[in-house]
């Protein structure tokens, strides 16, 4: 079991191995399709226009060293006018895979947190950032909402709640290593021992 505190060290993403329990504290920026798309077409394929330049050194800085979670959350508006997260469960991560390298790669992302694993590429990225693929438990909304602490603010309100970028304090956010900077994928595995029972199944 590791206890990571957020921006992480290259150092300790190299010490996580595919299989490791993980409790996250620290920043943490939510982003889906919206957001990721976003920033691949004006951050990360073009130059940053000057009315999206004070957004894209806060991202600079939030996310350097630092971790996305592809999270669609239930919110609340507390009378203070603060924001409270209700729900905070994962969404799958297989939709961002167009757009996955590219970000971490731009922002020196050390990892992504989601459910259901990312593709070749996203694997290839962690071993050449170095940064991992955390696997949150689904059915769990409530239960990691528990670990968000604090809303330090919201960016892109117009995408929507469930796709704008949610700015978050978490401490011992549980999650499990499923892809690593080594090149293991537990989620690639899977998928070899399914594709192998399929074709047995199939012979009989």
């Amino acid at each position: 079991m590791h206890r990571l505190t957020i921006p992480i060290p290259d150092q300790d993403i190299r010490a996580l191995r595919v299989g490791d329990t993980v409790y996250l504290s620290g920043i943490i920026v939510t982003g889906r399709d919206a957001a990721h798309k976003f920033m691949i077409e004006n951050y990360i394929r073009r130059p940053v226009a000057s009315d999206q330049r004070e957004l894209y050194d806060e991202l600079v800085n939030l996310l350097e060293g630092g971790i996305i979670y592809h999270c669609g959350p239930v919110v609340k508006k507390n009378e203070s006018g603060a924001w409270s997260f209700v729900a905070a469960g994962p969404t799958t991560s297989i939709r961002e895979e167009i757009y996955q390298p590219e970000v971490i790669e731009h922002f020196n992302l050390k990892g992504v947190i989601g459910k259901g694993g990312m593709g070749a590429n996203t694997l290839q990225a962690c071993q050449d950032q170095p940064a991992v693929y955390f696997h949150a438990i689904g059915g769990a909304a409530s239960l990691i909402a528990q670990s968000v602490k604090e809303v330090v603010t919201v960016h892109k309100m117009e995408f929507g709640v469930p796709e704008a970028m949610w700015v978050i304090r978490v401490e011992d956010f549980p999650v499990v290593v499923t892809m690593d900077s080594h090149g293991q994928s537990i989620h690639e595995e899977i998928q070899a021992q399914s594709q192998k029972k399929l074709a047995e199944l199939l012979n009989l």
